[in-house]
This record gives C-alpha cells, sequence and structure tokens, in this order.
C-alpha cells in the first residue's frame, strides 16, 4: 500500500521496481515518480505506434455510495451523470461556488447507489475534503479508497492486443469512456476501463495495491506487450502526449483561478441540469457574454520553446496572455504550446509571439487538439 509520511514523499506500490529498472524518479505533487525510462522521445513514440504503460497510481479514488449518491454527485460535478448507464465513464469537473475549478474528474458509474470519481494526484486530499464537506447534505458516504489501488494505463493502438493476452473479458465489448470488471493476471473483480490521458486508445486496470500484486502485474503487462514494442512510460511522455492531445493538466490549463469557459471545456458544463456547486457563476458569465479570455493553440514558427510560464505578446511588444503548456511535440515534429490571450486576439487568429529567454519569437494560433489519433478502418 502507498506510504505517506509528512517528511518523505508518498510511494506508489512499485516505487521499487522503477528504480530498478532505472527510471528517473522526480517530485510530482509530493510523490516519489518516474519521469523517464529509456527517454521521453522513446517513451512517447512507443504510446504513439505501439504501447506504453504508465504506473498512474497516484491518482485518487472517491466512492461515492448511498440512496442519494447520485444528487451528491450531481452537487459536485459540472456534466450531468444522470444520463451515465452502468458500466459508463465521463469526464466532469468540480467547481468552487466562484465557478473555478477545485479539478478535472472522470465520474464512473457502478451502480445507482454507487460512483467512482477519479482525481488528480496532487490535489488528493483537498478534494477528498471539499467532496466531504459538500456532500455532507446528501444520504451516501464519501470514502478515499486512493491507496487500495494500484492503476495501470496501457496506452496505444496495441493496448487491446496486449491487455487481452492477460484478461477473460472481450475487450471490443468496452467502448471508449466505459468499463467492466473481469478477470486480469488472474485477480478477479478488477476493474477494465477503456480511458486514458494520451489521445490514444488504451485502458487502465486497477488491482490491489499491495507489491507483490503490483509487480506481477507490471511484469506481466511487460511481457504481453514486448512483440509490440512496449515501453514502460513516466510523466515526461504522459505530459507531452497529453500537451499534443490539448488535454486539460490541473495547475495549469486548469485551477483555481480559471473556469471552464475560458478553458474550452464548457460542453462538459451541463447548465440545465439544474442547481450545482458554481452553476449559478457560471450562468453570470454566460450572461456577461461569456468570458475574458481563452485557451488557445500555439505553433512555434521562429526557432524557440514556448514554456510554462512565458509571456505572450502582441504586435508591438506588449504582454497579452501566457503559456501555460510549452514542449517539443515528438511526433508531430514541431514546438506547441497553450496559452491563455484575450478572447478578441483568439478570435483573430493569426501571428503573435512568445518570450523565450527575453526574446520575442513568432508563433501562430492553430486549432487543437494538436494530433487526433487515427480512426480505424473497417
Amino acid at each position: 500500500m502507498a506510504s505517506s509520511t509528512s517528511l518523505a514523499l508518498r510511494q506508489t506500490a512499485l516505487n521499487a521496481t522503477h528504480r530498478r529498472m532505472g527510471a528517473k524518479m522526480v517530485d510530482f505533487g509530493g510523490w516519489d515518480m518516474p519521469v523517464e525510462y529509456s527517454g521521453l522521445i522513446a517513451e512517447h513514440m512507443a504510446v504513439r505506434t505501439g504501447v506504453g504503460v504508465f504506473d498512474v497510481s497516484h491518482m485518487g479514488d472517491i466512492q461515492l455510495r448511498g440512496p442519494e449518491s447520485l444528487n451528491a454527485v450531481q452537487h459536485i460535478c459540472m456534466n450531468d451523470a444522470s444520463r451515465l448507464q452502468v458500466g459508463q465513464a465521463q469526464y466532469s469537473a468540480m467547481l468552487y461556488p466562484q465557478g473555478t475549478f477545485v479539478d478535472d474528474v472522470i465520474v464512473h458509474k457502478f451502480s445507482d447507489n454507487d460512483y467512482l470519481i477519479v482525481i488528480n494526484a496532487g490535489t488528493r486530499e483537498k478534494d477528498f475534503q471539499w467532496v466531504r464537506q459538500n456532500v455532507q447534505q446528501f444520504h451516501c458516504h464519501a470514502n478515499d479508497f486512493s491507496d487500495y489501488y494500484t492503476q495501470l494505463a496501457i496506452q496505444g493502438p496495441k493496448a487491446v492486443e496486449t491487455l487481452a493476452k492477460l484478461t477473460n473479458l472481450d475487450l471490443s465489448t468496452i467502448k471508449g469512456y466505459h468499463f467492466k470488471w473481469g478477470t486480469v493476471c488472474g485477480l478477479p473483480n478488477t476493474l477494465v476501463a477503456r480511458t486514458g490521458y494520451t489521445g490514444e486508445d488504451g485502458f487502465e486496470i486497477y488491482v490491489p495495491s499491495d507489491t507483490a500484486t503490483s509487480e506481477r502485474v507490471w511484469n506481466e503487462v511487460l511481457e504481453a506487450g514486448k512483440e509490440f514494442g512496449i515501453l514502460p512510460c513516466g510523466l515526461g511522455a504522459r505530459n507531452t502526449l497529453r500537451l499534443e492531445s490539448a488535454m486539460a493538466l490541473y495547475g495549469h490549463e486548469i485551477s483555481e483561478t480559471i473556469n471552464p469557459f475560458e478553458a474550452n471545456l464548457e460542453r462538459f458544463l451541463k447548465l440545465d441540469k439544474g442547481d450545482f456547486v458554481g452553476a449559478e457563476a457560471m450562468r453570470a458569465v454566460q450572461s456577461e457574454g461569456g468570458p475574458k479570455r481563452k485557451l488557445v493553440g500555439l505553433e512555434m514558427i521562429e526557432r524557440g520553446i514556448a514554456r510554462d510560464g512565458y509571456a505572450v505578446l502582441n504586435a508591438t511588444g506588449k504582454k497579452i496572455g501566457e503559456v501555460t503548456s510549452g514542449s517539443p511535440a515528438p511526433f508531430l515534429k514541431k514546438n506547441i504550446a497553450l496559452a491563455y490571450v484575450p478572447v478578441e486576439v483568439a478570435a483573430a487568429g493569426g501571428e503573435i509571439a512568445v518570450e523565450v529567454r527575453g526574446n520575442p519569437v513568432k508563433a501562430k494560433m492553430i486549432p487543437t487538439p494538436f494530433y487526433r489519433r487515427p480512426k480505424k478502418v473497417a
């Protein structure tokens, strides 16, 4: 089980395994996590062209169970969970009363009275306290099951073939953002969800978090994917993969100072479902003509890498915005970024500049996501 002390970084059950495999470890939200093994570019390309596996056990898992659990989910999440069927998941977010992000989440419907909310690692304690506080009026229990599971993400075009060797489930019957329970690596009642954070097809599996079980499953996944060139992947590749796919990262594209309209996530904001935390503030933004800034995609025209926090400049060199995430894109072979700019700038499109080490470097606004996985030919 994952350990936690005020002095040491938290560790997943696979920490010793990562170290034995030579992973470069970093502090990520208070967790000792692998940032890369064989190299960020190799890991990124493995996921885009074959398959990779990530240890994402640092993510949080909150269960809401009880006769009013749906009402509780509806109250704390901005998407409409009443639309979920048993075995279905949806992207959503929890908002503060002012309409900014507590966190973005994935809500899974286990039954009419049982929901699992997967939350981000760096916000686990804050999120759980916020959830517990905001569901008090409902007849349901909020339980933090984060430390009970080792969560592995098997991602890439060969994810199906890899996982198929290890499970009794017919994976073709699990659609995107759906899940089933089955036997994986001999473990019955394993949750298998067809979700991910890479822009590729893939699965997240939840197994008991004891070290022996976690290591065995990790090794069996690597063995199953060997013929497809599977690589263990770290947080570095996870970040570049999600950036190519323009997926939001808490503390960057979304935060307690950013709202869903600004982050282009209004398609998940269901203001017609009734009242929920943050709804009133979001209706006010709507009635006042919308947000004043928007998240846009940038491609660097001149040589230079836009990094998080760099200033976005207009033609006269005045700062008009800020980069939230920026990096070379290994698969696309170009330098890309996400940034907030005024809505009128976003609407106009065209060229702007990013201040890189004190110098303006030309960039152009382009549609997102930067990358979409190819559609399978029947």
